[in-house]
């Protein structure tokens, strides 16, 4: 799992049957002190999280198309939460 910060959203006027009633978002990851870490991901969300929020991502195909509620869905990356605080304790 992964900590991300929606930056945008992808509108598809076709995609694949597994997808429908699905929101695609582009969530960037990022470190924990919220500077970002690596490439900017799609991925499939089904709880609403909106531009600026961070969330909980997932990566793992299958655990992300369960997310999804689809096991074979072909899913990359789901948002599984939308996080409110981090606290580091260290």
């Amino acid at each position: 799992m992964q900590i991300a910060r929606v930056v945008g959203t992808v509108v598809a006027t076709q995609k694949h049957r597994t997808f429908e009633g699905a929101k695609l978002l582009l969530v960037q990851p990022l470190t924990l002190d919220d500077k970002p870490r690596g490439t900017t991901l799609l991925a499939v969300d089904t709880l609403g999280a909106g531009v600026h929020e961070k969330v909980l991502v997932v990566m793992e195909g299958r655990a992300a198309g369960e997310a999804l509620g689809r096991k074979l869905a072909p899913v990359d990356a789901a948002v599984v939460g939308i996080i409110d605080t981090v606290d580091v304790i260290v």
